[in-house]
């Protein structure tokens, strides 16, 4: 299983080569913020553990089980980051509150969430009863 560091990289590298078709190591580091040493150290590991291949000056490219992991990572990202919005959570907690929960639930946990989510979407009154709930909390009494 990788740490949570591995999963911010692989993360990070299949947004990219979703989104440019490619990965390299300056782009990776300038996502994540890191020092592009980091991020050379981190792909040589994540090619020992067989989520990409790399060669030095050449590139990288995640295998079929990097390509699975980076699926699931984001669409675990996207999930919560819904979830919170669907549930009420200000707009510019999302991102950070996302960050700070995502590697400390398990797949089910995630799984669950899924299934609330979609619990909520598929009737508007569930979501009206939610929003609410909310407003008499937000009433002063």
């Amino acid at each position: 299983m990788p740490t949570p560091t591995m999963e911010d990289y692989i993360e990070q590298i299949y947004l990219l080569i979703e989104t440019k078709g490619y990965a390299r190591v300056s782009a990776i580091a300038d996502a994540l913020q890191v020092q592009p040493s980091s991020v050379t150290k981190m792909v040589q590991k994540l090619d020992k553990d067989e989520y990409l291949n790399y060669e030095k000056y050449q590139g990288l490219v995640l295998t079929s089980k990097g390509q699975k992991m980076g699926k699931r990572l984001v669409y675990r990202h996207e999930l919560l980051e819904q979830f919170l919005r669907l549930i009420g959570v200000n707009e510019e907690n999302i991102y950070k509150d996302v960050e700070g929960i995502e590697h400390h639930l398990s797949w089910n946990s995630i799984d669950r969430i899924g299934d609330l989510v979609q619990f909520l979407k598929e009737d508007d009154l569930r979501l009206e009863q939610l929003r609410q709930i909310q407003r008499n909390e937000e009433e002063p009494e």
